[in-house]
């Protein structure tokens, strides 16, 4: 019966269930990163239901200086919802007047594609369905566009034989990052950015009794890359410390099966020019070496905004890959 409300539902976005039948065949998915298309009525978009959608997927994004939007909402009705706009990579599709429905469904009018399918019989059943499915409807649209800004990535990859030879990890980034500095163990990496400004990432190592000791702390991560970075990053002869002003986030993750501490965060220059930008740190326990391997990406682009570039650092830390797993 799912299937079925699943089907007739599509129709009503113009997806039919013979399209869905061959995915080999589909052209890929398109779309800016994190640009979400909003396929509804014009009325249901400017009244409740639309203002429970910006609530959710516009939250400010964590870590950034300035306030960003979680995601770019762009609004179209059904009608228009077809052709090249509905291979959009990402999309959320809401019908009034239909009966209860939450679906999340992959490749329905191009490859690489995910969509959101809402329907309720009134907008208080539509909005219910929101916000009861809210943490599904961003893990969903999170996991599709790391896996697009990946694959945008593996088309110019850099070699990684020094990542492997010294601190026994491959990484996915782009020819388009030089390496600046590659000491026993201190790896750091830049690429420009056109308009103004570069993206940087950075390698290390420390022991496990540097991160865990009796208590943890959010301070005993700052105090690590205080000192490793601080030491092997200057910047127009200031030192590259963790801004004292605001406490960064700290949250548990997995990468490559290891545990890991994610850290987000804001960067500043002490003593020097004043510079100051975003960071994203993995501390990714490593027990079988002894270790903590300590993946960064950190932007300086003062006069542009931070959320999709940064979002393509999270993109390459998370393609960390240990070789002796």
């Amino acid at each position: 019966m799912k299937k079925l409300l699943i089907a007739i539902f599509s129709l009503g976005v113009l997806i039919s269930c013979e399209k869905t039948s061959k995915t080999p065949s589909l052209e890929g998915s398109i779309g800016n990163t994190n640009h979400v298309k909003i396929v509804m009525d014009k009325e249901l978009w400017q009244g409740r239901v639309g203002d429970t959608l910006r609530n959710i997927l516009t939250t400010p994004v964590n870590g950034l200086p300035r306030e960003e939007p979680l995601y770019t909402l762009d609004q179209i009705t059904p009608d228009k919802f077809t052709g090249f706009v509905s291979k959009s990579r990402i999309f959320i599709s809401t019908k009034l007047g239909e009966p209860a429905l939450f679906s999340v469904e992959e490749d329905i009018t191009a490859r690489r594609q995910t969509g959101v399918m809402i329907a309720g019989q009134t907008e208080d059943e539509i909005i219910e369905i929101i916000k009861t499915n809210k943490d599904s409807i961003i893990k969903a649209f999170r996991e599709r566009e790391l896996e697009a800004t990946q694959m945008r990535i593996s088309k110019s990859l850099e070699k990684t034989d020094s990542l492997k030879s010294t601190f026994g990890i491959t990484m996915r980034f782009q020819t388009a990052y030089d390496y600046v500095k590659r000491d026993e163990n201190f790896f750091w990496m830049i690429k420009n950015i056109k308009r103004s400004g570069n993206m940087n990432i950075t390698v290390y190592e420390v022991p496990l009794n540097v991160i865990d000791k009796d208590t943890f702390s959010v301070a005993r991560i700052v105090r690590m890359r205080d000192s490793v970075s601080g030491k092997n990053i200057s910047l127009n002869q200031g030192r590259f410390l963790t801004e004292s002003s605001f406490a960064p986030q700290l949250f548990e993750t997995e990468i490559d099966g290891h545990f890991a501490w994610e850290m987000k965060g804001t960067w500043e220059v002490r003593d020097g020019r004043l510079m100051v930008g975003p960071f994203l740190n993995y501390a990714i326990r490593d027990e079988k070496n002894n270790r903590y391997v300590v993946v960064e990406g950190f932007i300086f682009s003062p006069s542009l905004d931070q959320r999709d570039n940064m979002f393509e650092l999270e993109a390459i830390l998370r393609s960390t890959r240990f070789i002796d797993n």
